[in-house]
């Protein structure tokens, strides 16, 4: 099965989820949820899921928990099928 690390910078507080585009090579996202408690981290591995059509566990926080600069890593999903999934251009 395919799998691949992705750098993420995460804006949280956000009115809703989205992803914003790339920023150098991290992929930046805005979270629907705030720093506190892990909240935006869990609403980041939710909704990159959902937003790849994997399911919710394929998404998992590599490192950065408290820290804006995430990596996530995804199974199922190679890093050449990220832009393509989200429908945005690569970086």
């Amino acid at each position: 099965m395919e799998s691949c690390r992705l750098e993420i910078k995460a804006v949280p507080n956000a009115p809703k989820s989205i992803v914003v585009g790339w920023l150098g090579a991290a992929l930046k996202v805005r979270l629907h949820a705030p720093p506190v408690d892990g909240k935006a981290n869990e609403e980041l591995c939710r909704f990159l899921a959902e937003a790849l059509g994997l399911p919710k566990g394929a998404v998992t926080l590599g490192r950065g928990a408290s820290s804006r600069q995430k990596v996530v890593e995804i199974t199922g999903c190679s890093l050449a099928e990220v832009p393509v999934r989200l429908g945005i251009s690569p970086p």
